[in-house]
């Protein structure tokens, strides 16, 4: 058999296989330590890219420099050693969701933390998203009502917008926003409360008054313990934004907290300062802002064309002795369409929810409003103002005119009707025909000590008797209705 029919022959042969050859790429750990590694070898590697080390553990890939990839230890870094083998995985992060995801407490990864078993997923969705684009959104002029009189009347919440919540530590920031998802009940919105690097008491603390108030079943729970490490405390906020996506991609809306990212901003930095990013203000890394404004820009109102469906995000920002000029919460501050500003005074006097009208604003503002609350709160910021104004004069002054006094006495007044307890959000209608009473003068004849005990004898009174007043009012205003309304004053009045 001469050579050239020997060729012919073999390369039949070949041709006529087909080898299942796969090719990977293999890096090796060149250091770990603090639940970061530094990995050489994986040049085509991506950003965010989940990698798979040798030992089990899995990382994310974060830094992509010329001679190494660091990566993100996600869990335990004692399973990596160093000369361990590393392996592309050639998929971005991303965590499972799906509508079992509702009533329950998973981790940053999507790992189920409260012991029902495993979580049925219905799809997968990379952590990181690009942001709907402008001509996917529509205005925000839907009210998601917080059930909390003084943010629904004076610093009112659209579906679709971003209002922060700021103040020291301990003046009822998780408070606020745990109200607010309570008061979902029955309004067909999701909810999403992710803690970030929270003392898991805490987290157990929430989780109980969630399913006291039965609020537990329209929400997931994502938890990142302080225990755990900065790596998943980065990551629990993109997670929670994973989640709702794939909820207002059903055409849901959905409310989503950031406990808070104060947290998240001091993980981010010990996680880049591990991984040698060159620090800047405070030794924050340049891009702080940059993950802040990714993330909460993914919270919006979709138009129809693009699906329906929005999320409202609720951040939360610790700040140290009221400096809301310190720069993570400046940052966050113009990323958001607002704020509502808590202060320590207030709160130690008793003025609780310790809001600050003067600071607090919402760029929705009355657009998003209820038109009966919007209506009988129109001259309330006014009111207020002037009550702040007077007092600190007040103090200095021994003698007050009339005219004084009376402004003084209307601002104590309505101080007094917008203190709330914890746990007990008041739907819309109740809301309005509370303030109506406060700025129409119902209230003048009433101890100022006596308005609680006035506000709560009312709102069980009209809730068991006067229930179809109140749908009306929530259905809109006019002539008609404030005249319903005042009759309904009247008759409380002559009857208690």
């Amino acid at each position: 058999m001469s050579i050239e029919s020997l060729a012919k022959q073999f390369e039949k042969v070949i041709e006529k296989s087909h080898p299942d050859m796969k090719v990977d790429e293999v890096g090796v750990v060149a250091y770990v330590g603090d639940s970061v590694a530094r990995v050489t070898g994986l040049r085509n590697c991506q950003a965010n890219e989940m990698l798979s080390f040798a030992g089990g553990a899995v990382g994310m890939a974060f830094n992509l420099d010329t001679d190494y990839v660091g990566v993100i230890i996600l869990g335990n870094d004692i399973a990596v050693a160093e000369g361990e083998e590393v392996r592309r995985t050639e998929k971005i992060l991303s965590v499972p969701v799906g509508t079992e995801f509702l009533s329950r407490v998973v981790s940053p990864l999507g790992v189920p933390l409260d012991g029902k078993g495993d979580i049925k997923e219905e799809a997968v969705y990379p952590i990181e998203k690009i942001a709907p684009g402008v001509m996917d959104r529509q205005p925000v002029n839907q009210p998601l009502q917080t059930g909390i009189k003084v943010i629904d009347a004076l610093v009112p919440v659209g579906r679709g917008q971003r209002e922060l919540i700021i103040g020291d530590r301990q003046t009822g920031k998780t408070t606020l926003a745990i109200d607010a998802i309570m008061n979902q009940k029955g309004q067909d919105v999701v909810c999403v409360y992710v803690a970030i690097g929270q003392k898991m008491s805490k987290v157990a603390r929430v989780i109980e008054t969630l399913e006291k108030a039965g609020a537990m079943e329209y929400t997931t729970v994502v938890a990142s313990g302080s225990s755990e490490g900065a790596a998943l405390s980065y990551l629990a906020p993109y997670t929670g934004a994973a989640i709702s996506e794939y909820f207002m991609d059903q055409g849901k809306d959905v409310l989503i907290v950031y406990d808070d990212l104060s947290k998240h901003a001091v993980a981010y930095r010990e996680v880049s300062l591990l991984l040698r990013r060159p620090p800047g203000r405070e030794a924050y890394p340049g891009d702080v802002f940059y993950i802040h404004s990714r993330l909460l820009e993914r919270a919006c109102r979709r138009n129809q064309e693009a699906g329906g469906g929005s999320i409202t995000a609720l951040p939360i920002i610790e700040t140290q002795a009221g400096d809301i000029s310190a720069y993570v919460p400046t940052n966050v501050i113009s990323i958001t369409d607002g704020q509502i500003f808590l202060e320590t005074d207030l709160f130690f006097k008793g003025v609780r929810p310790a809001i600050n009208v003067g600071n607090s604003v919402s760029r929705v503002g009355g657009a998003a409003q209820i038109k009966s609350v919007k209506k009988v709160s129109g001259t309330l910021k006014l009111d207020l103002a002037q009550f702040r104004e007077l007092e600190s004069f007040s103090q200095f002054a021994s003698d007050l005119d009339a005219d004084t006094r009376k402004v003084l006495e209307k601002g104590a007044r309505l101080i007094e009707i917008l203190k709330q307890n914890q746990g007990e959000p008041l739907e819309a209608g109740v809301q309005a025909l509370i303030l109506y009473a406060a700025t129409r003068g119902y209230l003048d004849d009433i101890k100022k000590e006596d308005i609680k005990e006035w506000e709560k004898n009312f709102v069980s009174w009209v809730r068991s008797s006067k229930s179809a007043v109140i749908k009306e009012v929530e259905g809109g205003w006019d002539e008609e209705i404030e005249g319903k309304v005042h009759a309904v004053i009247e008759e409380f009045k002559t009857t208690h």
